[in-house]
């Protein structure tokens, strides 16, 4: 009964601040419910509110008051994963590892999803030291793969980025919660196994002609801009340009 009290004045109140906003000319509300407000949620959805997204701590709801067809965005359309290809190129080495709890333990390498608000690069670098103990320096993508209806991203479609990694460190601690194994391997040798992912042997090659034929083939590097919002920055990663292009005003 308290409950049912509570969502009533919610809604009361709800109701008559979007009133103000339509007549304010407002094209769309978003509305923040922290979780031990829950409650709230009933009272906006009697007002015409929809869930955009949840977090750990809230809940995000929207109501479109323009015209036609809302033109909100959606959220979390895909997820990113990245991994970490580090070569050691004294050796030809490079590190790999098979995940534990898979039903077919085949070579990889260490890498894990991207945390919000993280770079690609600090992905990469941070999952190879969570997952091995090595530490290493971001160099360049290698490649990135687009999946839909991928089975581990709850319906959404997911994006998986390999890293070219330089190790500073080169004695191997695994993780045994993650990881089964963790090696370095002969990249030769890895580009030719039946025992890797099949991901894991087209980059493997592709490592292995960059390796042997220079990696200004191979890599798509990064570098940053200043951002048109004022104080912010992006980084743009492609093929690298020859010197005489990047002086062109």
């Amino acid at each position: 009964e308290a409950a049912v009290t509570f969502t009533l004045l919610c809604s009361l109140s709800l109701a008559g601040a979007v009133a103000q906003w339509r007549e304010e000319g407002c094209v769309a509300v978003w509305l923040h419910v922290p979780i031990f407000q829950s409650g709230f949620a009933a009272a906006a959805a009697s007002q015409g509110f929809t869930f955009h997204h949840a977090e750990q701590g809230s809940s995000t709801l929207t109501l479109w008051l323009g015209e036609g067809p809302s033109r909100l965005p959606g959220y979390a359309t895909h997820q990113l994963g990245v991994a970490g290809a580090v070569l050691h190129e004294s050796t030809g080495k490079v590190l790999v590892v098979q995940d534990r709890n898979k039903t077919t333990n085949a070579w990889k390498f260490p890498g894990g999803l991207s945390n919000p608000g993280e770079d690609i690069g600090d992905t990469a670098v941070r999952e190879v030291f969570e997952e091995t103990g090595i530490k290493s320096e971001f160099k360049s993508i290698l490649s990135i793969r687009q999946q839909h209806e991928h089975p581990g991203a709850f319906g959404k479609s997911d994006m998986y980025i390999i890293c070219r990694l330089e190790p500073s460190s080169f004695n191997i601690s695994f993780c045994q919660q993650e990881c089964l194994r963790c090696e370095w391997m002969d990249l030769g040798e890895l580009a030719q196994t039946k025992l890797a992912t099949p991901i894991t042997s087209n980059i493997a090659k592709l490592l292995l002609y960059g390796y042997r034929e220079g990696f200004e083939k191979i890599d798509i590097t990064m570098r940053e801009f200043p951002a048109v919002s004022t104080g912010l920055f992006y980084k743009l990663y492609h093929r690298e340009l020859p010197e005489s292009y990047r002086s062109i005003m």
